[in-house]
């Protein structure tokens, strides 16, 4: 996990999909306390942010989490309808729903290829 604290930007995507147990927890009190005021950490979650506490888990290692993500944080919250979700209601298509793309998928990450996300 130390190693973790030296990347200069990490990033948490979906945040607290399930309730952390409380080792989880534990260890991403540990990430976020090595790199507090250090280094940049962009979390994402589904939730809002109102319902982390809980979904972290134990009170008091809840509390010390969002103490240190909270504290000079920029927040972004987006409101409104996914923008995947299609204007006709049915689900919007995956690379599962293609057998030809899902084995490209696979491929590519069996060679460690990722996607990269251009920002500004």
């Amino acid at each position: 996990m130390t190693r973790w604290a030296k990347i200069d930007v990490l990033v948490v995507d979906d945040l607290a999909l399930r309730p952390l147990a409380p080792e989880q927890a534990a260890d991403l009190l540990e990430i976020i306390e090595d790199r507090y005021q250090l280094r940049s950490t962009i979390v994402t979650s589904q939730l809002p942010v109102s319902e982390w506490h809980d979904a972290l888990g134990e009170p008091t290692i809840a509390d010390a989490i969002l103490d240190r993500l909270v504290h000079n944080a920029h927040r972004i919250e987006l409101r409104g309808e996914s923008l995947r979700k299609p204007e006709d209601g049915s689900r919007p298509a995956t690379a599962a729903d293609q057998p030809e793309e899902r084995t490209k998928t696979t491929e590519r990450r069996k060679r460690g290829e990722h996607r990269a996300t251009e920002t500004a």
